[in-house]
């Protein structure tokens, strides 16, 4: 299972994030919720914690999950990969 998340910066840029089994694992340990309940209890708190996760994970950022905050304007499920698990609900993002 992977959940593939589109992020747009604040400098206008954007970015298709994997969340592979290692982040949704870190969610649930982190959270203490099943990433199965995403679909029916999604906050945007979780979508961009668990883009955060992967992109410090694989060394994209070295910021601490709020400083990374600080430069992200949205995000949404991303539909740019076929493989990725679709997320029934979208969270709403303030767009």
């Amino acid at each position: 299972m992977r959940i593939t998340l589109r992020v747009e910066f604040t400098n206008n840029k954007t970015s298709d994030v994997v969340c592979s089994a290692k982040d949704l694992v870190a969610f649930e340990d982190k959270y203490q919720r099943s990433v199965a309940r995403l679909d029916t209890e999604m906050r945007l708190t979780d979508l961009l914690w668990l883009a955060w996760h992967s992109l410090n994970r694989t060394k994209a950022t070295d910021k601490d999950f709020d400083s990374w905050l600080d430069d992200v304007e949205s995000i949404a499920p991303s539909d740019a990969d076929p493989k990725s698990q679709v997320l029934e609900t979208a969270a709403n993002t303030g767009t």
